[in-house]
């Protein structure tokens, strides 16, 4: 089974998103990162697609997490 594409919404200077970076990096996956500070495409798309206005939010699949909560991403992944 292919991998799911994993997105994060971050911006600098957010802890949460610093700890959801390494929780991926930690695990071996690659993830596609969203600077909401220098990518305005990318704050449209986290208002209008996700209905969210805070970092991180992290898409995996049809799943949207808002915040960062490491037990529900393992359960996300199944890992």
């Amino acid at each position: 089974m292919p991998e799911k594409k994993i997105i994060v919404f971050t911006q600098p200077d957010c802890p949460p998103c610093r700890s959801a970076k390494v929780y991926f990096a930690d695990k071996g996956l690659r993830i596609e990162e969203r600077d909401v500070t220098s990518d305005p495409e990318a704050v449209r798309e986290l208002v209008e697609t996700y209905q969210s206005r805070s970092t991180p939010t992290i898409v995996i699949g049809d799943n949207v997490m808002i915040g960062f909560d490491p037990e529900e991403l393992d359960q996300i992944l199944g890992k």
